[in-house]
């Protein structure tokens, strides 16, 4: 039997447990998938801690993974998607609409609200939720392209609508898997991106991967101070920041942004409650907030990934789902923030050499 992992019950933080699940049989618009690499995000992390609503002790945890299509004679494989390598979309329940779901919207992973989690030897999906894996990318690097990437993809592409060449664009937290796809995004498009990290190793490989400087923000008086001495003499301001640190970002940065600039919020690591000064109101500045992405987003995000070779930044892979020990290590990367990039499980066949690639 496939075998999968979920959490077992315990008081202040959820324990993990490998279980064997039945073999899934899919139905006739769906896809059996053989899932070779899934990869965490900040969400398995609060599930394990009971921050999160719904939790679930049945169903698999994780909401990322890559795999390949198996025959099945009562699923929607054909000719051009048997033994094709697939990532899957990690929500469901919304299409296309720019505004948010047009129905009740579900991630995967460790919830009551969906079966479905890619921490599993097998898997049956909706054919529409999945898309081919881009060619340049490994399994693990696959995997880490999800959650992360149709995050980042909406909330600097749609939301924020500043992925023009030219634009300053900062980004916050660098080193977490949602600011790390920005950074490559941005950059992409032409963008001046500068981060923030309290790690001057994090930002110095940030700066390698194309962003024009970076600032630590555990300086509380001076950060602001410095980035601005870092903005182009030609543009010296901020069109867009994209945060998923929460707190006071836009009281730290409304000086910095343009008449009528944007700040993208898509989390809240630190937990900390946003402010909102009047001074950033009567220079019409825009909070958007932002949450992963439609369909459509995450096929566009897939296709720029595709035509552009982004590689995700995957900082550590540990091979083997029975491996609890190793798994519980990723967790402990995630929780301490020592990570820059993604943290993958292999379920399946070797690690491709990715060991570890982050000693930070």
């Amino acid at each position: 039997m496939p075998r999968a992992v979920i959490i077992s019950p315990s008081d202040d933080y959820h324990t993990l447990a490998l279980i064997n699940v039945p073999t899934p049989t899919p139905k006739p618009q769906e896809l059996l998938i053989k899932l070779t690499a899934a990869a965490l995000n900040h969400r398995d992390l609060y599930i394990r801690q009971n921050l999160y609503p719904g939790i679930s002790f049945e169903h698999p945890l994780l909401a990322d993974g890559c795999g390949t299509v198996l025959p099945h004679p009562n699923s929607a494989a054909g000719p051009t998607t048997i033994s094709k390598r697939v990532i899957l979309n990690p929500g469901a329940g919304w299409h296309s609409d720019p505004i948010g779901p047009e129905s009740t919207y579900t991630v995967l992973g460790g919830t009551s609200t969906t079966p479905l989690g890619t921490l599993q030897e097998m898997i049956a999906v909706p054919a529409d939720d999945v898309q081919l894996a881009p060619e340049h990318l490994s399994d693990e690097e696959a995997a880490a392209l999800p959650l992360a990437g149709l995050t980042a993809w909406r909330a600097f592409n749609t939301k924020s609508a500043n992925a023009v060449a030219g634009r300053n664009i900062l980004v916050t937290g660098i080193g977490g898997g949602v600011a790390i796809m920005v950074l490559l995004f941005a950059v992409a498009n032409g963008c001046n991106v500068f981060v923030t990290s309290s790690s001057p190793e994090k930002i110095a490989r940030a700066q390698a991967m194309g962003a024009k400087g970076g600032v630590d923000y555990a300086d509380d008086d001076g950060w602001p101070r410095k980035l601005k001495a870092l903005l182009p003499r030609e543009r010296p301001f901020l069109d867009a920041v994209i945060d998923g640190a929460g707190g006071d970002i836009v009281g730290n940065t409304w000086r910095l942004l343009k008449l009528g600039g944007v700040v993208v919020s898509y989390g809240m690591t630190t937990l900390g409650q946003p402010t909102l000064p009047m001074q950033a109101v009567m220079k019409n500045i825009e909070v958007k907030g932002s949450t992963m992405g439609s369909q459509r987003e995450f096929a566009e995000m897939v296709q720029f990934v595709r035509e552009k070779k982004i590689r995700p930044v995957v900082d550590r892979v540990v091979g083997g789902i029975e491996d609890l020990e190793a798994i519980e290590g990723l967790f402990e990367a995630l929780k301490s923030g020592r990570q820059f990039g993604k943290l993958v499980v292999r379920i399946q066949g070797e690690t491709n050499g990715l060991a570890v690639l982050s000693k930070i």
